[in-house]
Formats: C-alpha cells, structure tokens, sequence
C-alpha cells in the first residue's frame, strides 16, 4: 500500500513537471503558439490573451509548488522555503492563476453545463486557498492544512483534466458538449471528494455521523 502510494505521488509529479516544462514555452508570447492556434477567435477579441497569460504562465509553477506545500517531507526538513512557496503559491492563485483561468472560461464555449464547471471550480479554487491562507495566519494549522489540501485538489485538476481528455479522444467525440461536461466536472470533483474523505473533511464526518452505534 505504501509503495502504491508513493508510485501514483510520484507519477502525478512527473506529469505534473511535464505539464510545467510545456507551459514555460508560452513565454515567447506567440499567440499562435500550440494551443493558443486552436483559439484564435478567442484571440481577436483582445481580451483572452491577458487572462491565459496570466493563468498559464504561472499556473505550472504553483503546481509544483503545492506538491512541495503539501509534502510532510519537505515541510519537515525546510520549513523557510515551505513558508516561502506558501506565500508564492497563494498569492499566485489569488492574483493571476485563479482570476485568469476565470476569465478563460467565458471563452470554452463547449455549453452551460461546462461553464458552470468551471466557474464553480474557479471560485472554489480561490476560496480554498484564501481560506488556507486565513487559517495559517490565525496559527490554525489544522485547519490550515485541511484548506490547503482542499486547494491542492482543484490545483491537480490541471493534470486530471488533459489524461481524462487524453483518455477520452481515443473513444468519444469531445466537441460533444456533453462529453467535454462530464470530463470538466470529472477533472475537479472526484479530486475534491477524495480529499473530503481521506482528510477528514466533509464526506468523512458525514459518513461517520450515519454509521450505526456499536452495542
């Protein structure tokens, strides 16, 4: 169990780094370099570029940064640069990550339900991490903790999001909106109710709440 758990921490930093390697090439700031080729439109309205500048170019960085943020290890032995990436990855989400990937959002066009995804996911991503901030300033760092697991869930959602589309192209037609809805929702959610669970959050006490009395 504990080298299963390892391998998947393991593999979700690998894809993790890939992830953030791939988006440090957005820095020559071509806006018809890879993905942006594909959203062109969204280009010629003026108003795209700044929000995915802001939300990519940094948004790789704060992924590696929340694995160091929540690794017990690291925390353990560098409690300085713990502190240090901790504001990094905050301020980072607050200030261009969260507020870009909103802005980004208004321009999916892949139908209501996918809009709503996002924006529910964009919101929360910014809550969560506020709050964590707000804990650990109060020297609660328990439920500072708990805030930021909840953040790091929806930060993962950058890697769950492409292996799910990935995944899914060898089977689905993903310019179906309802295909691309289930795997926005599915991107974020399930990662959210794992931390719920496995933290001892929500999903966790209300579980225990509905177990039956022991006689």
């Amino acid at each position: 169990m504990i080298f299963a758990r390892r391998f998947f921490w393991v593999l979700l930093f690998v894809l993790g780094a890939a992830l953030t390697l791939n988006t440090l090439y957005y820095f020559n700031f071509d806006s018809s370099y890879g993905f942006l080729r594909i959203k062109q439109a969204a280009v010629a309205s003026g108003i795209y570029l700044p929000f995915y500048y802001f939300h990519v170019l940094i948004a790789g960085l704060i992924l590696i940064a929340g694995f160091i943020q929540v690794s017990k290890w690291f925390r353990s032995r560098y409690i300085k640069f713990h502190r240090k990436t901790g504001y990094f990855y905050v301020f980072g989400i607050l200030f261009f990550a969260a507020p870009g990937a909103l802005g980004m959002s208004f321009f999916v066009d892949r139908g209501p339900m996918v809009l709503t995804s996002f924006l529910l996911q964009c919101g929360l991503w910014f809550y969560f991490t506020l709050e964590a901030f707000r804990k650990i300033r109060k020297k609660d760092i328990i439920a500072h903790e708990l805030w930021m697991w909840r953040s790091f869930s929806l930060t993962l959602a950058a890697i769950t999001l492409r292996v799910y589309i990935f995944c899914s192209s060898f089977y689905f037609n993903l310019n179906q909106p309802l295909a691309y809805a289930i795997i926005a929702w599915a991107s974020w959610l399930p990662n959210l109710m794992l931390i719920e669970y496995f933290k001892k959050g929500l999903i966790f006490q209300w579980l225990k709440k509905r177990r039956p009395i022991e006689v």
